[in-house]
């Protein structure tokens, strides 16, 4: 299937690991041209250097902090200028940050909300007049399936990943008409740094292997699933292959959410 995003341009943030990095890689290797933003400029290097093996693409490098709403006004400007147009965006970037609401201060709540919504808040705002000069945009919030069903302990994270969802969906009521479309993956347990710590921490006496199989994670379809499977999601949704895919959450977490 042909996807349609040969000569498009994309920034996703927090590019240069995990669900970000396979996202760009899966954009460039479907011939979009991408641009990649996180804080740390060797790992940055890296995925650029790791893109550009794959599949011979330039991957545009900006050290960047979303949470600073001037960080997020620069990587786009300067995404649009270098390429000459901004068609996606990939609002990836963010942490994982579990306490009980007594534990969270109001620094650990601010820092929150404006990495992981305000960031993706900003990036769109500024964004957006470069999707209407080309008549179209998709946008991708990432989120996580938890905050649907947010357990004890799990907060900032659920209430600033809940929020996500709200965003998305209000965006895409308001920039349909524009014909640019707004969706949000809702990530579960994926392979990533953070879940490779919590291996180390959980159960180091277990190879990878058994560990993302262990039954403990009630997963119903039996392991910890691969960056790359949700990359492979997100580039659909950004492409002419979902045109008519708006205002949608969708899980990608191998059946473990108890909701749609």
């Amino acid at each position: 299937m042909d996807l349609g995003l040969k000569g498009k341009v994309a920034l996703i943030t927090g590019g240069s690991k995990g669900i970000g990095l396979e996202t760009a890689l899966q954009l460039a290797y479907e011939g979009a041209k991408v641009s990649i933003c996180a804080r740390n400029e060797e790992h940055l290097k890296t995925a650029a250097a790791y893109i550009f093996e794959k599949t011979g693409a330039e991957a545009l490098y900006l050290i960047a902090d979303v949470s600073n709403e001037a960080d997020c006004k620069r990587v786009v400007t300067q995404t649009a200028k270098h390429f000459g147009r901004l068609d996606i965006v990939v609002n990836n970037a963010g942490t994982s940050s579990a306490n009980s609401f007594e534990k969270v201060d109001t620094g650990l709540w601010q820092s929150d909300l404006d990495l992981k919504l305000f960031g993706a808040i900003h990036c769109s705002r500024y964004a957006i007049p470069y999707m209407n000069k080309v008549g179209e945009g998709a946008i991708v919030n990432v989120t996580a399936a938890i905050a649907k069903t947010p357990p004890a302990s799990s907060m900032p994270t659920t209430v600033s990943r809940a929020a996500g969802m709200a965003l998305t969906k209000a965006m895409s009521k308001d920039l349909g008409a524009d014909n640019i479309r707004v969706n949000t993956v809702c990530i579960g347990l994926i392979r990533s740094d953070q879940i490779l710590k919590r291996w180390k921490n959980e159960a180091p006496e277990l190879s990878w292997e058994l560990y993302g199989k262990d039954a403990r994670h009630q997963i119903p379809m039996g392991r910890i699933g691969n960056a790359d499977e949700a990359a492979k999601v997100i580039t659909f949704l950004v492409s002419s292959a979902a045109s008519y895919v708006t205002g949608t959450a969708i899980n990608i977490d191998g059946g473990r959410s108890g909701v749609l």
